[in-house]
């Protein structure tokens, strides 16, 4: 009956510490782009990538660009 005891108590320890770690993750491979010379008055653009790599879902609620 013990080992039973400490069996369950050991498994809902780890599975509290597993899902504490559980958490969103956003992962930016490549954070700058250097468009080199740019002519005055010209429209560059790049496009970033972004990716959830977390445990849980990302919610992006806000965005500044800067």
């Amino acid at each position: 009956m013990k080992k039973v005891l400490i069996t369950t108590l050991l498994f809902v320890g780890l599975l509290a510490v597993a899902s504490a770690n559980a958490a969103p993750r956003l992962t930016v491979p490549v954070s700058e782009f250097d468009f080199g010379y740019v002519p005055q008055n010209s429209n560059v653009s790049h496009t970033f990538w972004l990716h959830s790599t977390g445990d849980d879902t990302l919610r992006i609620l806000n965005v500044k660009p800067g």
